[in-house]
């Protein structure tokens, strides 16, 4: 199929086939003939680097009306550098448009400029919902005309914690407007919004729900915690044509990784919540540009990255969400590419590779790590090949070569050669001439032998509940100290999020806080006595999705609820890690 056979109009055509644009992707040889021709609201579910955006793109583009001077169409996008992508792409659809206007309004920049553009009368507004919501509510955005409504990349908005201005958007906008909800996965929340808002919906999904993209290969390598970055770098080292994401779990992290790759001569910058919009932009430009080959970035920050032909993904540290592998490998393999995903796990990590296999219809392969000698021979073919694709501008190096000739001529074929490679590659036969087995050997399971003394042992050899509450009682028996946070269940937290959010931001332990008490509005929490000034510094200018993190010494009796190691379970609970929002 071709997009001449989709329906559109043929000053379209000419925009994107000029752009390269010849053969639709699955979800948009789906999407785009039904949005252009039926008055229904749509479900479209693919993954990541499916071409979403020209699925959606270009049927709006259709149906806006130039000579109507009012927002026609908006496109909700989770991130800012998503949002600023979209309308991109969308201005280039429509160069043959002259007279349409698409404006993009995002959090962390003037908004000055986006309020003239909305005056000015854009058609098509792509926005970040909590911009959005600033704009309405300062009644410079109005939704009275909008004929079509977006959600791109739904799964993600409500992991970032916007539920509540999806739904203030959605409620302002009118009630005969069309709803094109695109997604990833299919979580939950996103079917909440679908049966809220959108009527009688149309699904067009393209791969099965929650998905990784069949065209990605998944690898991981299982090493001592305290190798992990040794293993980065060396897998870094036996792929030197990476052009790849590191994804790292906290913007802390990312910034130390990044540092410490540079430190190790890899061509790497970090991009995490921290940096300006400058700065981001220019992080980037420089990956863009392939100056830079590897980008260390969190989970929030990558979302808005669309950039073409990433060979790999690397989870430096998994997310604790399932559906952030399939958002994280959507990275890579876009637009029917091939790309590679490589987790690098610690021992106890093994049970989230089979969750992510089962949750995810994948095979994530696990392989051992290339050892020296591999590494060393991949570097060597690389240099051959620059070396051998490498032009020479005959009428510029012409006066420099007789005297190479001369200082050479002593030499044959054979000795330039071993010479040449060795000045390029010594530094690396010197790294890997004594590299260690980073590798950990994967234990097989334990049979199970029995009762043994102190109790019953559950499936797999783990204790029962009764045996767990015994261990989470340890804490009981020191000093503790008690502090309220002005987090609870009206902010989508839950024992293991508040646990995690404590450990990230004031370097401590799991096993060093104690029981939870869950409120609707604030929570108490106990620690262990000698950690209590080191929580109350690290939680001093924590924000949460913009709201400031207050924490203070509380008072009173034992506090009902989770107990040592995060609330029950695996320490996360429910909720996963706390959602950290960018707008």
């Amino acid at each position: 199929m071709k997009f001449t056979e989709l329906g559109l109009s043929s000053g379209v055509l000419s925009s994107i086939g000029k752009l390269g644009f010849e053969t639709p992707t699955p979800i948009q040889a789906q999407a785009i003939p039904f949005l252009l021709k039926e008055e229904q609201d749509l479900i479209g579910l693919a993954s990541t680097g499916t071409g979403k955006t020209a699925a959606f793109g270009l049927p709006l583009i259709e149906r806006v009306d130039d000579n109507l001077q009012a927002t026609q169409a908006v496109v909700l996008a989770p991130t800012r550098e998503l949002g600023v992508q979209i309308a991109e792409d969308m201005k280039r659809f429509a160069v043959h448009r002259p007279g349409l206007r698409i404006a993009a309004v995002y959090g962390g920049a003037n908004i000055v400029p986006q309020i003239k553009a909305l005056k000015a009368g854009a058609q098509i507004v792509v926005a970040t919902p909590g911009r959005l919501v600033d704009l309405i509510e300062r009644k410079a955005a109005r939704l009275e005309q909008v004929r079509a409504l977006v959600l791109d990349e739904a799964d993600e908005m409500l992991n970032m914690g916007f539920k509540e201005e999806i739904d203030t958007i959605l409620s302002r906008a009118p009630e005969n407007r069309l709803t094109w909800l695109f997604s990833a996965t299919m979580a939950k929340g996103v079917e909440r919004i679908a049966g809220n808002y959108l009527k009688k919906p149309h699904t067009i999904s393209v791969g099965g729900r929650n998905e990784a993209a069949a065209n990605i290969e998944h690898l991981c390598f299982m090493v001592n915690e305290r190798d992990r970055f040794p293993a980065l770098m060396r897998v870094l080292d036996a792929l030197p044509q990476i052009y790849g994401v590191v994804f790292c779990r906290t913007r802390a992290e990312t910034q130390t990784v990044a540092e410490k790759l540079v430190a190790n001569r890899y061509s790497a910058e970090a991009l995490h919540g921290d940096l300006s919009q400058a700065q981001r932009d220019a992080v980037m430009r420089k990956f863009r540009q392939r100056t830079v080959r590897i980008l260390v970035a969190t989970d929030v920050a990558a979302r808005g990255i669309d950039v073409d032909d990433i060979t790999h993904v690397i989870h430096y540290k998994l997310s604790d969400e399932v559906a952030a592998y399939t958002h994280r490998c959507g990275r890579t393999a876009r637009a029917g590419k091939s790309g590679v995903s490589i987790a690098l796990i610690n021992s106890r990590e093994r049970r989230r590779i089979i969750e992510l296999e089962r949750r995810n219809n994948i095979s994530i392969a696990l392989e051992k790590l290339p050892d020296g000698r591999a590494v060393c021979e991949s570097q060597l073919m690389a240099l051959l090949e620059r070396v051998v694709n490498t032009s020479v501008n005959e009428e510029a190096i012409e006066a420099y070569l007789p005297p190479a000739f001369e200082a050479l001529c002593h030499l044959d074929k054979k000795e330039i050669i071993k010479r040449f490679v060795s000045v390029e590659f010594n530094h690396f036969l010197e790294a890997y001439a004594q590299a260690p087995d980073l590798n950990v050997k994967a234990r097989p399971p334990r049979e199970r032998k029995g009762p043994r003394e102190g109790g019953e042992r559950g499936e797999r050899g783990r204790p029962q509940r009764s045996e767990n509450s015994k261990r989470n009682q340890r804490l009981e028996a020191y000093d503790t100290k008690r502090f309220s946070i002005n987090l609870g269940k009206v902010h989508q937290m839950n024992s293991g999020a508040i646990v995690r959010l404590i450990c990230e931001n004031c370097e401590v332990k799991s096993n060093q806080i104690g029981s939870i008490n869950l409120g609707r509005e604030a929570s108490v929490f106990e620690v262990s006595k000698e950690i209590g000034s080191a929580v109350r510094k690290g939680m001093e200018n924590v924000k949460l999705e913009g709201r400031k993190i207050s924490v203070r010494s509380a008072s009173g009796g034992k506090p009902g609820g989770s107990k040592p190691g995060g609330g029950g379970g695996n320490g996360r609970g429910r909720g996963g890690r706390p959602r950290r929002r960018k707008d």
